[in-house]
């Protein structure tokens, strides 16, 4: 039987949510731009995993690697490691022999300003939410 408790089901919920979420924004990314492509909507579904995967493993690592960089461009850099993480994705999507490919620098650079962009904005969405329930208000 599985565990029912709130703290469980809240974890997979915020897991769902996220997972969805890059779906999403890999989505948006690859109408916007034709050099970033998917072969099939399970393509898209793992993608998205790899993606959030890539994102929560990764990223801090790169943050530290990084910091000088960071603050000499004032957080800018963060884009160049948002479109190493989209071709990274596209690498390890082509090594497990799924359709997704971003072609490119400039492809995954352009990628990468998509999904900062819309980070950003569901950071500002979970944030708002978070201290809505946080203060007692729905």
């Amino acid at each position: 039987m599985l565990n029912s408790s709130p703290i469980m089901s809240n974890v997979l919920l915020r897991f769902l949510v996220f997972w969805g979420l890059n779906v999403l924004v890999l989505w948006v990314a690859s109408e916007l731009f034709s050099s970033i492509q998917f072969s099939s909507t399970s393509t898209m579904l793992v993608s998205g995993l790899l993606f959030g995967v890539a994102h929560a493993v990764l990223k801090p690592i790169l943050i530290v690697l990084t910091l000088p960089f960071l603050l000499i461009t004032l957080g800018l850099f963060t884009f160049l490691m948002n479109a190493f993480l989209l071709w990274m994705t596209s690498e390890l999507s082509a090594a497990m022999g799924l359709g997704f490919h971003v072609e490119g620098f400039w492809a995954a650079f352009l990628g990468a300003l998509v999904v900062s962009a819309v980070s950003m904005l569901l950071s500002m969405f979970v944030s708002q939410s978070d201290t809505h329930r946080a203060s007692g208000k729905s």
